[in-house]
């Protein structure tokens, strides 16, 4: 599977602000905003810094619900990070029923502007 970067995406990405609470045995909790997410990861901008390379919990909540993941930290841009997500259940599922009905809210709502 290819790093979570801005050059390699594998999957496409879409707008979605919400809160993000990162939990990781270096540096306890971290708390952010998202960004955007994929099927494959999710962006976040964070106020205090995480270390690349490290696994972590993320908390945060979707249109159907809260989720809890397991994600790899794979970027940092200033106080951008992308993460990774590495857990393949049934939070995993959620977020690619997620990321497809924000495929057709976004793409309806660009045809209309």
């Amino acid at each position: 599977m290819n790093a979570y970067t801005v050059d390699a995406r594998d999957q496409p990405r879409f707008k979605m602000e919400t809160d993000i609470r990162i939990y990781s045995r270096s540096c306890g909790l971290l708390e952010g905003r998202t960004v955007d997410i994929s099927e494959s990861g999710i962006a976040a901008m964070l106020r205090l810094e995480a270390p690349v390379g490290v696994m972590v919990e993320l908390e945060f909540t979707l249109p159907s619900g809260p989720v809890a993941i397991h994600a790899m930290v794979r970027q940092k841009n200033a106080f951008r990070y992308g993460f990774e997500f590495v857990d393949t259940d049934s939070a995993h599922e959620v977020i690619r029923r997620t990321c497809r009905d924000l495929a057709v809210d976004q793409s309806l709502s660009s045809n209309i502007q």
